[in-house]
């Protein structure tokens, strides 16, 4: 009722002022203006009249807006201008320069986080891309070829065999910056998430797998999520081969995701679905590369996020399915942790030494939880490896300096474990004099 006395120019000064007090530390004036912004969003027409003005107000006021409500209202809004008005949206959004300015970028990056928005910005995009002569969009023109390869890839009108044709002209993912890069993939993500897109996504999977090597756990998380819609989305003979490689490049729990439980948990995720799509003679190879991944998931099992545990149970049990391993199954599905390390061994007697070189660098984890168990994992299985071969004196000097730096543990019985298996190591080799078994090895 109070805006119908209001002239367009007014509204836009009410939408604005809503805006900026997203930015005031008073909790009652953000809750005003978000009820504001929800009122004027169910009446764009009326309310969102001047789409240029709106998106410089949102611009030169995100940086100064950190609470997550706050950021939900302003992406929401954002959302209806885009929907209600790409083209100026995209225009004002590029008088940005978004290669040089976060903000921008940041608002591009909500457009691409929705089907409907992102298929109208990525049109006024391509328009814009192909009518360029002399100016690049983004910085260079690799970059703006990144964002056309997605352009052409949402187009419903082009085949996946003419998609792979003209991707193949263009310069690949790789070369973008990490900034385009994310945005890309933040694209390919919401892309993935339609059936239909699937087959032609197919040809960028190969990039995107590239995009794994990047240490930023924001690019890995996305380029995890864009296999995870896609290999879903396309039949297992296709998936199969994508999934061995994936598998071969990265290790279900490498050290570089022990800080972000959203990727660890993501990623073996991932690894649990891998191994159930792979089929024919990718299968023999899978199992090969599988047989390799038993102790760090029964490690990460002991992490202190339960969603990141949960996740190495499932995969843990996954495996011994592929396997075919009938008691390391029912232990992984009965949950009975401190006999699981036991049946590994059963199970592989020569790998103990390959199992003691994988539990290293668990003794660095953050958490002391895992930290225990990997500590734990080399007592015992330093005592197993030592009937089976000699260790040369640069190997047995690896493991033990590894194991020194939890001398200084904040956990007592950290401390003892990593000081038992430094002695057992260091001890000289004893022949037996009757067979080892493994229940006295693993006491």
């Amino acid at each position: 009722a109070f805006g119908k006395h209001l002239q367009p120019f007014e509204r836009t000064d009410v939408i604005l002022t809503a805006v900026e007090a997203m930015t005031d530390d008073s909790i009652s004036d953000k809750q005003g203006a978000s009820s504001m912004l929800d009122e004027a969003m169910k009446d764009p027409d009326f309310w969102l009249v001047d789409v240029p003005k709106i998106i410089s107000g949102i611009h030169g006021n995100l940086k100064r807006i950190l609470t997550e409500p706050a950021r939900y209202s302003l992406d929401s809004l954002l959302l209806v201008l885009t929907n209600w008005c790409s083209r100026e949206v995209v225009g004002s959004l590029l008088s940005f320069s978004p290669q040089a300015d976060s903000a921008a970028l940041a608002m591009l990056e909500v457009t691409f986080s929705m089907p409907q928005p992102l298929q109208k910005v990525l049109r006024e995009l391509r328009s814009e891309l192909e009518n360029q002569e002399e100016h690049s969009l983004f910085g260079t023109i690799t970059e703006d070829a990144c964002v056309l390869h997605l352009a052409l890839l949402a187009a419903s009108d082009v085949l996946s065999e003419d998609f792979a044709a003209m991707y193949n002209v263009y310069s690949s993912l790789r070369h973008a910056s990490l900034e385009i890069l994310s945005l890309v993939l933040q694209g390919l993500v919401t892309l993935s998430q339609r059936p239909y897109m699937a087959r032609k996504m197919q040809v960028l999977l190969e990039d995107v797998m590239g995009t794994l090597q990047h240490d930023s756990e924001d690019i890995q998380m996305k380029a995890l999520l864009v296999f995870r819609n896609a290999l879903g989305r396309i039949t297992r003979e296709e998936a199969s081969p994508i999934a061995l490689q994936l598998l071969w490049l990265k290790s279900p729990c490498p050290p570089s995701y022990q800080e972000c439980s959203q990727v660890r948990e993501l990623s073996i995720s991932l690894l649990k679905d891998m191994m159930k799509i792979v089929v024919g003679r990718n299968k023999k190879k899978m199992k090969k590369k599988v047989q390799r991944v038993l102790l760090p998931l029964f490690l990460q099992m002991n992490d202190q996020m339960e969603s990141v545990a949960k996740a190495s149970r499932e995969a843990l049990l996954a495996a011994a399915e592929l396997l075919e391993q009938k008691q390391l199954k029912y232990l992984a599905r009965t949950e009975q942790t401190w006999r699981i390390r036991e049946c590994l061994l059963a199970q592989n007697w020569s790998s103990a030494e390959e199992y003691l070189e994988q539990s290293l660098p668990y003794l660095q984890h953050a958490q002391a939880t895992v930290r225990e168990a990997g500590s734990d994992a080399a007592l015992c299985l330093g005592l197993a490896a030592r009937p089976l071969r000699d260790q040369s004196e640069e190997k047995v000097s690896e493991i033990c300096s590894a194991l020194q730096t939890l001398e200084e543990d904040s956990e007592p019985s950290i401390r003892a474990l990593a000081d038992q298996t430094i002695h057992i190591l260091r001890s000289p080799r004893v022949q037996p004099r009757s067979r080892w078994t493994l229940r006295a090895l693993c006491c």
